[in-house]
């Protein structure tokens, strides 16, 4: 029987955010076409709507909003490949997306809400199938959010749509949890790798990102008047 427990979850010791996505905007128009742009307009004016809001609204619409905006495919049938993990952009033209991309795509609207990146972890887990007897499990990733470095996470998932915090979903058992800055393995406090180093399609993610001009680091303050 898979138990998640509690402590293993804990933490570890403008405008120009706009225009980013106003860019990310015309990247898509000019790549994917007018459809996959007028998603992503979507998630602009979803972020710019947010802007300024309590991070317990922005953390449950931005799940809300993902998990409907995408519908759940396996990557071999979306990119023809076993395990990709998409930029909020390859899955919005899409349409579709696993639970990587669902988990990336939150991960990357709460960093341009100005929720900084100690306080989020992309969390690789085993997702207990079936009910609490049940000893069927599948990899599974989640977000984790955190509201102070010495509590739990709450749960962002595409599978349990509700957000909860981690000592509610005894179906999951964390192994290792991610985020820009560092890669910790279960139940450990402090970093032990570098993340790009370790995780090849993580670091794409990022170089990605850089790519279309979207910096984490430059958080959406306001809305254009």
């Amino acid at each position: 029987m898979l138990v998640l427990v509690t402590g293993v979850w804990l933490l570890g010791s403008s405008h120009a955010g706009l225009d980013s996505l106003v860019q990310l905007e015309q990247v898509a128009a000019e790549r994917y076409g007018p459809e996959t742009a007028e998603r992503v307009r979507r998630w602009r004016e979803l972020l710019e709507d947010l802007a300024g809001e309590d991070e317990q609204t922005q953390i449950a619409r931005v799940n809300e909003f993902f998990n409907r905006q995408l519908r759940y495919q396996d990557d071999e049938i979306t990119w023809g490949q076993e395990d990709f993990w998409a930029t909020p952009l390859e899955a919005l033209d899409k349409g579709a997306g696993d639970c990587e991309d669902f988990s990336i795509a939150k991960y990357v609207s709460l960093r341009k809400l100005g929720i900084p990146d100690e306080r989020l972890r992309l969390f690789y887990v085993r997702a207990r199938l079936g009910g609490p007897g049940s000893n069927l499990s599948q990899a599974h990733m989640v977000l984790g959010y955190f509201t102070d470095p010495r509590e739990e996470p709450m749960v962002l998932d595409n599978l349990v749509t509700r957000i909860e915090r981690a000592s509610q979903r005894d179906d999951l058992t964390p192994i290792f949890s991610f985020n820009s800055e560092g890669l910790w393995p279960d139940g450990q406090a402090q970093s032990a790798a570098d993340p790009t180093a370790r995780l090849s399609r993580w670091r794409r993610i990022l170089e990605q990102l850089d790519e279309y001009g979207l910096d984490l680091d430059q958080p959406i303050h306001s809305t254009p008047e």
